[in-house]
């Protein structure tokens, strides 16, 4: 156990000191402080040294340098039990420090409020980070606490101990202690390779904050959880059981897939991350059918993520079917008693997500692979025609529909199409001609009417019996990368066979 005599109290959250001061005056810890902490302190009517007048020496630089002081860092770093550091504090004059409570200036939030560069360096914490490091390292000796959120708990370990801190305590707020100076240190770091345009820097630094601990990861024997790099998911839950891994990961999926599509317009089925159905439909409840039809076997304890608001006729339509999660863009208010009927049904208001991911990543064996996300938006410039007969209006806009699908869609990927509806999806076979049939088959399986068919796929035809059996199967006009040494061949056989065929200048594999 060590007891408490001296804390030193620096914090830019000024909120919830009141009880955090009590506790000390009881225990008749003595408060040292400095600028805004020190007024706050004195405002609320407790006694505190202020820093300038603890150390005899000014605050200088406009503040920048307020708690760098031998006399701060020796008291914090003395060991109690090392008679050579006892020797130079009394030599010096100095007193021990045995609590340290500091938090940042928020540089997170500054980011995010501020365009100015000057503003934004001015709000990079020295001293805080500094004085946290300190304690940390000598928690043998000395309490840190970095968080408003840990007062309470702090409170409760003074009580227990009668004004003292034990060794378990100590070491744990280290550990949160390390955690913090790390975070915030990569938000730093992070804004100079984005000021600098430096995408793949020598040391590549990956910082989160813990949203919730899961129940298991995919699998009930692996453990999970979910972190945020700003402490948000951008979507709220309404209603339903706990998210699991797998839902996340999901929901995820079926989110980014929504927000591809134009504003207020789409419903996205989802299963294991891959699409299952997709339509563009106007019209909201013949919308989600149309997505259903493509796959309902598939869909059965999917996702559905409706890229516009809900209401009671169309959750009415969604009640029908078992699905694990429903997705919206806001749900009103009848929509949400219907759907509140199934006490498990998770119910997401995804109308705030916003897409700020710059990276993707990908674990393995302490290494990691990082690329920048596949968001690239389709223009005209993108694409070519090739084939000698030329797509109408409506067939263009099937064919950008599909190709915008299969990038989302597991490699190799094909999709088939019509009236901005997914017909039949075949996804994630190391065959890109296995996944054209499986495409055919489900088309085939599920769709009654012919319709004026169209297909993409995420990458180039390597032979021609691909795009054969597309045709074979009814499809008239055909999106793919270029790329290919049989191009041409491709080419041919679209002529030979009347078939529209478009190059992509892009590929789109989704591994």
């Amino acid at each position: 156990m060590k007891k408490i005599q001296r804390a030193l109290i620096s914090v830019s959250n000024k909120e919830c000191l009141l009880p955090l001061l009590h506790i000390l005056k009881k225990y008749k810890i003595e408060i040292i402080s400095s600028g805004g902490t020190y007024k706050k302190i004195k405002n609320l009517k407790f006694k505190c040294t202020e820093i300038s007048d603890y150390t005899g020496t000014n605050e200088i630089l406009d503040g920048r340098v307020k708690t760098l002081h031998p006399k701060i860092y020796a008291g914090i770093l003395y060991k109690r039990d090392n008679k050579s550091h006892y020797q130079d504090l009394i030599q010096n004059k100095f007193k021990n420090i045995d609590l340290v409570v500091v938090n940042f200036y928020p540089f997170e939030k500054i980011l995010r409020d501020k365009i100015n560069n000057k503003e934004i360096i001015e709000n990079i914490d020295v001293g805080g980070p500094a004085m946290a490091r300190a304690a940390a390292k000598n928690y043998n000796d000395v309490t840190v606490i970095t968080s408003s959120s840990q007062y309470e708990e702090f409170i409760n370990e003074i009580k227990k101990f009668n004004g003292k801190t034990s060794l378990n305590f100590r070491r744990k707020m280290s550990q949160i202690a390390f955690s913090e100076t790390s975070h915030y240190d990569s938000i730093i770091s992070n804004y100079f390779n984005k000021i600098t345009s430096n995408l793949f820097p020598k040391r590549k630094i990956i910082s989160g904050s813990l949203i919730e601990r899961l129940r298991y990861g995919e699998n009930p024997h692996q453990e999970s959880a979910i972190y945020s790099k700003d402490g948000t998911i951008n979507f709220k839950q309404l209603h339903g059981k706990k998210l699991s891994y797998n839902n996340y990961n999901d929901i995820f999926s079926a989110i980014s897939i929504s927000k591809s599509l134009k504003k207020n317009t789409g419903v996205v089925i989802v299963k294991h991350t891959n699409p299952c159905g997709v339509s563009t439909i106007k019209d909201t409840v013949e919308c989600y059918k149309s997505a259903l039809a493509c796959d309902p076997i598939s869909a059965f304890g999917g996702i559905v993520s409706c890229n516009f608001k809900i209401n009671r006729k169309l959750a009415l339509e969604l009640n029908k079917f078992f699905f694990e999660v429903i997705i919206g863009d806001k749900f009103d208010n009848n929509a949400i008693k219907i759907l509140k009927k199934r006490k498990n049904l998770r119910l997401i208001d995804a109308s705030d997500y916003t897409s700020s991911e710059i990276f993707k990543f990908n674990s393995m064996n302490g290494s990691f692979l990082v690329q920048s996300d596949d968001k690239k938006v389709f223009t005209k410039k993108n694409f070519e025609i090739v084939s000698k007969k030329k797509p109408s209006i409506s067939q263009l806009n099937d064919l950008l529909f599909a190709f915008n699908i299969c990038r989302f869609v597991k490699s190799n990927a094909i999709v088939i199409a019509s009236n901005k509806t997914t017909l039949g999806i075949g996804s994630g076979q190391p065959s890109r001609i296995d996944s054209c049939q499986i495409a055919i088959d489900k088309m085939k399986k599920f769709t009654k009417l012919k319709k004026e068919l169209v297909a993409a796929s995420d990458a180039f035809f390597p032979f021609v019996d691909g795009i054969e059996r597309l045709v074979q199967s009814g499809v008239k006009a055909i999106i793919q990368p270029m790329g290919s040494i049989r191009d041409k061949e491709i080419i041919k056989f679209a002529n030979d066979t009347n078939t529209v065929l478009l190059f992509s200048k892009t590929r789109h594999f989704k591994h």
